[in-house]
């Protein structure tokens, strides 16, 4: 199961020199990833470097910001990528100190910058979700609400005319079980809408 940090976590590194500010913090997707770069660049005006790596939703990306090619977004992606992360977001500001740090100690430094600030990190799951629509007599109004509240599901939009709608989402591992028991306890007469997404569809 793909896990996302609770908060964001940070590190300092000084390697020859060198300051390596490093950042990981739960991210969306890549346009609030380059907000959160343009910030940097804000906070740290005579940083040399802003390096960072994106995995979200699908997306990912790994930016050397004038690093040599392969020396800082990649290696910082892969950290991500062996923690089984999603959903996250790694920057390191770099200040040069004046020392260069070859190839090998570059990507050791952005490396260690993600790792150390992870050893800091509360990971949790990530749940994802199903959302479903119903439509259902008043007379199950009751028990649909009873049922929903015992799975934690949390309702989205409720429509009341000659029936009553509900559009509401759970976790998808728990989706096809309710929709079993409201269909069961309905004896028929709860109707789901064709654009709900259920599991496997």
């Amino acid at each position: 199961m793909p896990l996302t940090l609770a908060a964001p976590v940070h590190s300092e590194l000084i390697i020859k020199k060198s300051r390596f500010i490093g950042c990981v913090q739960p991210m969306a997707d890549r346009a609030g990833a380059q907000k959160v770069v343009a910030a940097l660049w804000a906070q740290h005006p005579g940083a040399r470097h802003v390096c960072w790596a994106l995995l979200a939703g699908g997306q990912s990306a790994a930016v050397d910001d004038g690093e040599p090619s392969g020396t800082a977004g990649r290696p910082m992606l892969d950290v991500l990528r062996h923690q089984d992360l999603e959903g996250v977001l790694a920057t390191v500001v770099r200040y040069f100190g004046g020392v260069k740090l070859g190839a090998g100690g570059l990507v050791r430094a952005y490396t260690d910058a993600v790792a150390q600030a992870l050893l800091g990190a509360t990971k949790v799951p990530i749940v994802r979700l199903a959302t479903l629509r119903c439509a259902i007599p008043y007379a199950l109004e009751g028990l649909l609400r009873r049922e929903l509240d015992a799975a934690g599901a949390q309702g989205l939009e409720v429509a009341h005319g000659a029936e009553v709608e509900l559009c509401f989402s759970l976790a998808e591992d728990a989706a096809a079980a309710l929709v079993a028991r409201l269909n069961e306890a309905g004896q028929g007469r709860v109707r789901w809408q064709s654009d709900s997404v259920l599991p496997g569809r």
